[in-house]
């Protein structure tokens, strides 16, 4: 049986490079990923651009490229309704601007399909990364991140950060409804309750090509992400796991 791959694209005020990216990764999958039953789905979260004109003429062109459309603006908000409204066996998302290599796409798939593991992350802090175009700022930012997250929750993982994720059916399921951001945090959440919970994660290294036009607030990320810490760190983390060993309790 031919199984199911959904790859979500959030999007707010992306007129620039929606379109063009689409058809980028639309042509990607085509050539590599013929395996799946694969769609795009385009997740805008408040857009007032031309974002979601150029998402419904998307979607009239491909019939495997939808949208859907959040009046409240917030990433995590757009990822957890895609992800748990997906029928598919694997839903995934990539950040709009294709910072990360597509070439890593078939392997971040593979690792949650064949090899085993219910999660699977790009990783730009991995050996054998390759990272170009970032603003010395922002390695500083997500290497200190990163050792904070590890330091807090002896966590496994390096780069919780990364725009570049694939996770199984039963994590959208049962650990993606549990993760309270419903911003930029959404992904380190989601992290640290997965593996706290015994999720297998895969990080794989990427070829990283920073978007120097961004226009993501990092100060105001960062606030976000320490103030997300504090909350999974004194009781966010506990509530998370108490309701995922009820659920896991035989009826």
């Amino acid at each position: 049986m031919i199984k199911k791959l959904d790859v979500v694209i959030p999007v707010l005020n992306e007129e620039v490079d929606l379109e063009p990216s689409t058809r980028t990764l639309h042509e990607y999958m085509n050539a590599h990923l013929d395996q799946y039953e694969w769609a795009i789905v385009i997740a805008d979260n408040g857009s007032t651009d031309a974002t979601l004109d150029i998402a419904g003429r998307l979607s009239q062109e491909f019939p495997n490229v939808s949208f859907i459309r959040l009046e409240q603006r917030g990433r995590g908000r757009a990822l957890k309704r895609a992800w748990t409204e997906s029928k598919a066996d694997i839903v995934a998302f990539m950040d709009v601007d294709l910072s990360t290599d597509l070439e890593a796409l078939p392997g971040l798939i593979r690792a949650v399909d064949i090899e085993g593991y219910e999660i699977a992350i790009g990783s730009r802090l991995a050996r054998g990364a390759v990272v170009t175009q970032r603003p010395l700022k922002r390695e500083l930012f997500s290497r200190i991140y990163s050792l904070l997250v590890r330091a807090s929750f002896l966590c496994g993982f390096r780069d919780a950060q990364c725009g570049f994720k694939a996770v199984t059916r039963r994590v959208s399921d049962e650990v993606v409804p549990l993760v309270e951001n419903t911003g930029w945090f959404f992904d380190t959440e989601l992290l640290i309750i997965a593996e706290k919970n015994g999720y297998s994660i895969r990080e794989l290294p990427v070829r990283w090509s920073d978007d120097l036009g961004s226009r993501v607030n990092v100060v105001g990320t960062v606030v976000e992400d320490i103030k997300g810490l504090l909350r999974m760190r004194f009781g966010g983390l506990r509530r998370a796991s108490r309701k995922l060993a009820a659920l896991r309790e035989p009826s």
